[in-house]
C-alpha cells in the first residue's frame, strides 16, 4: 500500500475550505495540516473551520514554518492572496523546507511579468531544493489561457485569437464584489478605476503573456480597459443591494499586440445575477486561423469549484515536474484524480544541495 502524498493548506477562507474539503475526498492524499493568516483562526479544529460536522483533531495554525515542521508535507496548496508581492514569503518558507507549491494566486499563474526578479529567485530556490512551484486556477491558469493554447493545437496557422468568460458574481463575498465595483455609482466606479480601488479581474496580463510566450508571439503591450455594467433592475446578495442605475458588475477587456497588431483578445464580463436582464454565463474561445475554431459553452464552468479542483488535479503534474517554477503551459494538462494520486507520481526528485 502506497503511502498518501502529505498536503498542507494554506488559507482557510472560501476557497482554502473547498480546496481542503476534495483533498479529504481524493484517495492519496492526506491533509495533514492548515495555515492561516488570521489571528482569530489560530487553534481552531480544521473540520469545524471548513464547515465539516466533525472534528478533523488538526488545529489550524497561525506560523507557517512551525507548521511544516510538524506535520512535514509533500505539497502545499497556496489560497491566502492573489499578487506575487503577498505570496512569495509563504511560498518561499515552504520551498526552502522542500516542499512542491501549487498556488492559486492570480499574478502566480505567469509571475514573471509583473515581478521578474522575485519570480526568477523563486526558480532558482525550487531548483536548489528539488520541488517545484505552479499558479494555477479557473482564470488565469485554464479557462482564458490554457485552453486557448490547447485548442491552437489543431491549426496550421493562427493570426489572432479571443476568449470570453461571462460569470455571475452572486456566490461572492464582499472582497470580490468591492474589487469589481458592485454597488457603486457609475462615477464612484471609475474613479475607483483611477485610484485603483476596483480592479474588474486579475489576471489578464498573466493570460496574455502565458498564451504569447506558446505561440511564439512577443507581446509588446497590453491595453486594459474597464468599463461598469449598470443595472437597470434591482439585485440583491447576502452581501449587497443593488439599485437601478447603480453598479451591478464590471466589464473588463485585455488585448494584447504583437509586432503592432491585436493578436489576443480577452473579454471578462463579470455582474451579480446577469440572468434578470438576460445575460447567459457562459465561456467561449475563438481562434482565427487555418482551421478556424469556436468553441462555446453555457452556463459559465463554476470558477470556485475549479479552481479548487484544478488545484488538487495538478499535484501529480507538480510532483512528476522538473524542479523550479513553471505556468500550466508548461506541464502535461491535468485530469480529475479518480484514482490513487500516489500511484500517478512517477519519481521522487532530490534536493542538489543542502544550503
Amino acid at each position: 500500500m502506497r503511502d498518501p502524498i502529505r498536503i498542507l493548506v494554506l488559507g482557510t477562507g472560501q476557497m482554502g475550505s473547498g480546496i481542503a474539503r476534495l483533498v479529504l475526498r481524493k484517495d492519496g492524499l492526506q491533509l495533514v495540516g492548515a495555515y492561516a493568516r488570521r489571528a482569530g483562526r489560530a487553534g481552531i479544529d480544521l473540520g469545524r473551520a471548513i464547515g465539516l460536522d466533525h472534528e478533523l483533531g488538526l488545529s489550524i495554525s497561525n506560523d507557517l514554518n512551525a507548521v511544516i515542521e510538524e506535520t512535514r508535507p509533500e505539497v502545499a496548496i497556496q489560497s491566502t492572496c492573489s499578487t506575487v508581492a503577498d505570496a512569495t514569503d509563504e511560498i518561499v518558507s515552504c520551498v526552502r523546507r522542500r516542499v512542491h507549491v501549487i498556488s492559486i494566486a492570480e499574478e502566480m499563474a505567469f509571475p514573471a511579468y509583473r515581478a521578474p526578479q522575485a519570480a526568477a529567485e523563486i526558480d532558482r530556490l525550487a531548483a536548489i531544493r528539488g520541488v517545484s512551484v505552479l499558479g494555477t486556477g479557473i482564470n488565469p491558469g485554464f479557462m482564458l489561457d490554457l485552453l486557448v493554447v490547447v485548442l491552437s493545437g489543431v491549426c496550421a496557422e493562427v493570426r489572432s485569437v479571443s476568449a470570453k468568460r461571462i460569470n455571475d458574481l452572486s456566490p461572492y463575498g464582499p472582497t470580490v464584489l468591492g474589487k469589481q465595483g458592485v454597488g457603486l455609482r457609475p462615477e464612484a466606479f471609475r474613479a475607483g478605476v483611477t485610484d485603483g480601488s476596483v480592479v474588474g479581474h486579475v489576471g489578464f496580463p498573466e493570460s496574455i503573456q502565458m498564451i504569447g510566450r506558446a505561440l511564439g508571439w512577443r507581446i509588446a503591450r497590453i491595453e486594459e480597459q474597464r468599463e461598469p455594467i449598470i443595472s437597470r433592475v434591482r439585485r440583491e446578495t447576502p452581501f449587497v443591494t443593488i439599485e437601478p442605475g447603480h453598479v451591478a458588475g464590471c466589464l473588463h477587456t485585455a488585448v494584447g499586440y504583437a509586432e503592432g497588431a491585436p493578436v489576443i483578445t480577452l473579454v471578462h464580463p463579470q455582474q451579480v445575477h446577469p440572468q434578470v436582464e438576460g445575460v447567459e454565463t457562459g465561456d467561449t474561445v475563438e481562434i482565427f486561423g487555418t482551421p478556424h475554431v469556436c468553441l462555446a459553452g453555457s452556463p459559465e464552468i463554476p470558477g470556485g469549484v475549479a479552481t479548487a479542483a484544478l488545484a488538487v488535479n495538478v499535484i501529480p503534474q507538480v510532483m512528476n515536474a522538473r524542479p523550479g517554477l513553471h505556468c500550466m503551459t508548461d506541464l502535461p494538462a491535468p485530469a480529475a484524480l479518480l484514482g490513487d494520486a500516489r500511484s500517478l507520481v512517477r519519481r521522487r526528485i532530490k534536493a542538489h544541495i543542502d544550503d
